[in-house]
């Protein structure tokens, strides 16, 4: 399998996003649904707190895809839907921290939304991965 990375968008030196990721022959893709920040008993852990919630998504996420046998540098294109843009928008640094470290370049979205499932939830994040 082969990745190309399709105009990159960098700030700071670190990867914003990419506008695409185009990918050769792989042998496995895995749809992954949207995830939260969910504390272990299920309930919406950082109230408030975009940030909390934004590392605690992707550290979800990364398990399910983990489960899924990939790793998070598989993924290849995220959709954050979040319902306050402004401070999502404040925090980015922190999703970008997050992706960099875990070596994620994925193509992505970030919307507003009215509302989630929770009324808890400032963000939720789903991926697809390749491999």
């Amino acid at each position: 399998m082969s990745r190309e990375e399709i105009g990159p968008r960098v700030v700071g030196g670190k990867l914003m996003y990419n506008r695409a990721v185009r990918i050769d022959e792989p042998r496995s893709w895995l749809y992954v649904a949207g995830h939260e920040a969910r504390d272990d008993d299920g309930s919406i852990a950082h109230k408030g707190d975009m940030a909390g919630q934004i590392r605690l998504a992707l550290r979800r996420l990364g398990e399910t895809v983990a489960e899924g046998g990939m790793t998070m540098a598989d993924v290849v294109h995220i959709r954050v839907f979040t319902t306050d843009i402004s401070a999502c928008k404040a925090e980015y640094g922190v999703l970008m921290d997050e992706l960099e470290a875990l070596r994620c370049r994925p193509a992505s979205l970030l919307a507003e939304v009215s509302a989630l499932s929770d009324p808890d939830m400032l963000i939720e994040i789903e991926a697809v991965a390749a491999r």
